[in-house]
């Protein structure tokens, strides 16, 4: 399966993405992780991309993405024949309910290819 990881910058998505990277690997997956620009660019792409690379290592693609980072990121894996976007975030709400980033609001609502939302 072809999967892409959307990481924000500042995002606190990062154990996710370790998550997903050893279960690729499990698996067999291929996975690539897109460093987005997020509402949050604390460190900015450049740190959050050799971050991504530490987590990750050497046998999983990681690249920044400019421009809108939903649409980029929709773009992306409709583009390039993606099977599934990973997002990793969402917090719970003193209620109990998911509360998502305009990212991950964007790209669920938008997205054809399946997406897969990691807490």
């Amino acid at each position: 399966m072809k999967l892409l990881f959307g990481l924000a910058t500042g995002a606190d998505s990062l154990e996710a993405l370790e998550r997903s990277a050893s279960r690729a690997r499990e698996v067999g997956d291929d996975l690539v992780v897109a460093v987005l620009e997020g509402p949050d660019e604390e460190g900015g792409l450049k740190a959050t991309a050799e971050r991504a690379r530490e987590i990750v290592g050497e046998d999983i693609g990681v690249r920044t993405v400019e421009g809108h980072p939903g649409s980029r990121l929709v773009e992306i894996a409709e583009s390039e024949g993606f099977d599934r976007i990973l997002l990793g975030g969402g917090e719970q709400s003193p209620m109990g309910k998911i509360r998502i980033d305009s990212i991950a609001e964007f790209v669920l609502l938008n997205s054809h290819v399946s997406v897969t939302l990691l807490r």
